[in-house]
């Protein structure tokens, strides 16, 4: 599966290599688990998509890919987040 939004303000723990963080998209909300070094544009407003599958409610990603604007966003996941005003312009509000 493929999950993708904005990396919720607040929402990351960090404990050594695991990761736990929200995904949003203005509506709905995941959490997410990734058990592996975060890329390095990864950051909390910013927009994120995540391959894994689901389990117990939470997302489990075996990959994390940072994105800094909706160019590198699924279509659907960038008109969504546009739509609720979460993202305006290619920058997360």
């Amino acid at each position: 599966l493929r999950l993708g939004g904005l990396v919720k303000d607040g929402s990351v723990k960090i404990d050594g290599l695991q990761s736990v963080f929200t995904v949003t998209d203005g509506t709905t909300e995941i959490t997410v688990r990734y058990d592996n070094a975060l890329p390095s544009l990864f950051r909390e407003g910013q927009g994120v998509v995540a391959e894994g599958s689901l389990a117990n409610g939470q997302f489990i990603a075996t990959n994390v890919l940072a994105k800094h604007d909706e160019n590198y966003m699924p279509a659907e996941v960038a008109e969504k987040l546009k739509d609720t005003g979460v993202w305006k312009g290619g920058k997360a509000e």
